[in-house]
């Protein structure tokens, strides 16, 4: 058991303004709630909460956003040695409401989380990581990010690295765009041993309705493993071997955010105790064993208002 390892989750790491006025979206939204959000940085507070250990890799603004995002995940416990500071350009902030049919309304003020380079990056500390996480929600927008993002995949998918990736498809982010979207979600798809993707995702991706088609075009492209996240229906998984749905728990859902990153991070945990997280997925009962465990961190976090105060620790997982 590898039970030292360490999971570095690049992305983006941003401030969420709650709106706490109950049903509503943004146009009539008054009172908001400061959290600490970002999907990377959610993943790994969920590693870091369910007893595995985390870095996180991005940029945020010199300013009080930016620190109390440090705070926050210094106190939880997250490696924040790989997080810089941008002298010349504020922290990123998103504004989230929740509408009365459960869904999420965003916006983003986009900030320095644009600006991390390649040179910003330790490579000596992606090098002894046990696994590298790409699943930010901004990356892919533009340059100097994308490049830095999609070339440190490749070089650490040519490295021997475990690569893990999800999308985050985020509408609001890609009007117009949709098209350069799935060019650029092939290519992280490509580098990558595991892909986690919800049923919006998946058929966006691989123009396919059907799931295990679409599944299928997705281990076409590159992945090894693929996890299709399905609500409260469970997950989706296949090893390009066999393909099941694994189920959920049932819960009274109030707020899905973060329950995607939780469940990323859940899977995460579970894989960096592994001396070879590769091989141990070609055992298909384990993959079904930790999607079980991931599903119902996911859907705890469902039952609870936020992203990383929503995260339940390890003691409460049945």
């Amino acid at each position: 058991m590898n039970t030292n390892s360490t999971v570095i989750c690049i992305g983006e790491l941003l401030i969420d303004f709650f709106c706490i006025d109950v049903g509503i979206d943004l146009t009539r939204g008054q009172h908001f709630e400061k959290q600490a959000g970002g999907a990377p940085a959610n993943v790994c507070a969920t590693i870091v909460k369910l007893g595995g250990n985390a870095q996180f890799c991005g940029k945020v603004g010199n300013d009080p956003f930016g620190h109390y995002l440090k705070n926050t995940l210094d106190e939880l416990k997250v490696d924040t040695s790989m997080l810089l500071f941008d002298e010349n350009h504020p922290t990123t902030l998103a504004f989230v409401s929740l509408k009365d049919n459960g869904e999420r309304d965003f916006v983003f003020n986009r900030g320095a989380d644009v600006f991390l380079s390649e040179e910003d990056i330790d490579k000596q500390k992606l090098s002894v990581a046990s696994i590298l996480h790409f699943g930010s929600a901004t990356a892919l927008l533009e340059d100097p990010f994308r490049s830095t993002y999609l070339n440190t995949m490749l070089l650490s998918k040519d490295a021997g690295k475990f690569i893990s990736f999800d999308p985050n498809y985020r509408s609001d982010l890609w009007k117009g765009r949709l098209d350069s979207f799935v060019e650029l979600a092939k290519k992280g798809i490509a580098q990558a041993d595991f892909v986690k993707v919800s049923d919006e995702e998946l058929k966006i991706i691989s123009g396919e309705e059907n799931l295990a088609n679409g599944v299928q075009v997705i281990h076409q492209l590159g992945a090894e493993t693929v996890a299709v996240t399905l609500g409260s229906k469970g997950t989706l998984i296949s090893n390009g071997q066999q393909i099941e749905t694994v189920p959920s728990i049932k819960v009274d859902s109030i707020d899905s955010t973060g329950a995607g990153d939780a469940f990323v991070g859940a899977m995460l945990s579970r894989l960096a105790t592994n001396e070879n997280p590769k091989i141990a997925l070609k055992e298909f009962d384990y993959l079904k064993k930790i999607t079980l465990f991931s599903n119902k961190v996911g859907a705890i976090v469902c039952t609870r208002v936020g992203a990383m105060s929503a995260i339940p620790a390890l003691e409460e997982i049945i």
